[in-house]
């Protein structure tokens, strides 16, 4: 079993991969599957188009060229990601005939989404319509990785790693990022040339690194709802610990604008930076002050080198993750994020979870897709990154910049 780790570098966080399991709701949290409505859409972990997918969470959207009715299609196997912002489609599964995005000078708009694994998707920014569940947004700029039009990659981004530009290389035909940023860049692409994102193309093989203005960035789809727009919720059911084959749930759009999507009192208001998302983690004696809940990561990610009994994996097939002798049981503080670095005086919560063995996870049921005890190394000392089993069994809000619910202002999770 590969890592596959995709953190992205400069914008929000992210990590995705893969294997798992079929759970129900740990009926001591409260949890609960919102019940149907045009704001509710399905959200499975499963093995996803590779087959050997772990710990990745999908669901399905609807894409037309905008304004039409007929070029339109169907995407199943798009990743849900609360650790980055905006709506990627690899090239090889979309069929819709897309228009691309242009500047002022009618120059093309393309994007090199970068990876803190030393990888980076290549591909021009297009103009769709989506539609997922009842929720539709109109002139939606999204990225298409992988397009054979636009074949020939900037030195500059070329030089950033290896590409991800296949779903193979991804695991997921698309991504739908859900992060609390209203833009996947921001003001950093808007007033900075060489921001390292965004760049114009006269032609699909001559482009330059430019600012880009931010509404003609990526964007996170939800914001350009009409209604149900100021956040998320993910809704997973708990997973027993060995694993199981798969796992339902709901990607639930709104925050307190339905009768469905109501924000329990209970959930503890973590504030999170503006524009990367980050709050911060107390483990064993260290805050981690750059750390982050994110869908989009397959484990629990984080290093203590003063852990002797956390041994990292030997075996190549599990390269990276975490193969501890037996399981090994964690209680960290999540807190809102202080330019401190600290969680003295802020808002923060308790969380509880297991690291075991990802050698004999893998090795238990080869058809496992949900693993809520997997983990593994992260290269940033400063970061501890809560995957996607910290989902399992929660219900986790978000609320968006520049949005509020009844429990306050954007932009902060809450479980």
């Amino acid at each position: 079993m590969n890592l596959m780790r995709w953190t992205l570098i400069g914008l929000s966080g992210l990590v995705l991969a893969a294997c798992g399991g079929k759970g129900s709701f740990d009926s001591g949290g409260g949890n609960t599957i919102a019940g149907a409505g045009a704001n509710v859409a399905t959200a499975v972990v499963s093995a996803g188009p590779t087959g050997n997918d772990i710990n990745t969470l999908f669901t399905s959207v609807t894409i037309c060229a905008p304004g039409s009715t007929t070029n339109c299609q169907t995407i199943d196997n798009i990743e849900i990601d609360t650790g980055s912002s905006g709506l990627r489609i690899l090239a090889s599964a979309l069929t819709a005939d897309l228009p691309i995005q242009t500047d002022g000078s009618n120059n093309a708009i393309a994007e090199c989404t970068q990876f803190a694994g030393g990888t980076y998707s290549w591909g021009p920014v297009a103009l769709a319509d989506l539609t997922i569940s009842g929720e539709s947004a109109a002139n939606l700029p999204v990225q298409v990785i992988g397009d054979a039009s636009f074949a020939t990659v900037p030195d500059a981004c070329a030089g950033t790693g290896s590409a991800e530009d296949t779903v193979a290389a991804f695991g997921a035909n698309g991504i739908l990022g859900v992060g609390t940023t209203a833009a996947d860049c921001g003001a950093d692409c808007a007033d900075v040339v060489g921001n390292g994102f965004y760049y114009t193309c006269s032609s699909a093989t001559d482009c330059a690194a430019a600012a880009v203005a931010t509404s003609a960035q990526v964007q996170n789809p939800v914001t350009f709802f009409a209604t149900d727009n100021n956040g998320v919720i993910i809704e997973l059911p708990s997973v027993a610990a060995g694993g199981g084959t798969s796992a339902t749930g709901a990607l639930v759009f709104g925050i307190d604008t339905e009768s469905n999507n109501s924000q329990s009192a209970v959930a503890t208001v973590l504030g999170v930076q503006t524009t990367t998302g980050f709050l911060t983690v107390a483990l064993n004696g260290t805050s981690y002050a750059e750390s982050f809940l994110d869908t989009g990561s397959n484990g629990y990610y984080f290093d203590d080198s003063s852990d002797a009994a956390l041994l990292q994996c030997t075996d190549q097939n599990a390269a990276g993750f975490y193969c501890p002798t037996s399981t090994l049981n964690f209680s960290a503080t999540v807190c809102a994020y202080d330019v401190a670095g600290t969680c003295a005086g802020v808002n923060q919560s308790t969380v509880n979870f297991s690291i075991a063995n990802a050698d004999t996870l893998f090795a238990g049921n080869a058809s496992y897709s949900a693993l809520p005890t997997l983990g593994g190394t992260f290269s940033n000392e400063t970061t501890i990154d809560l995957g996607l089993p910290f989902f399992y069994g929660r219900n986790v809000y978000e609320v968006f910049e520049g949005h509020s619910s009844s429990q306050g202002a954007g932009p902060y999770v809450a479980f």
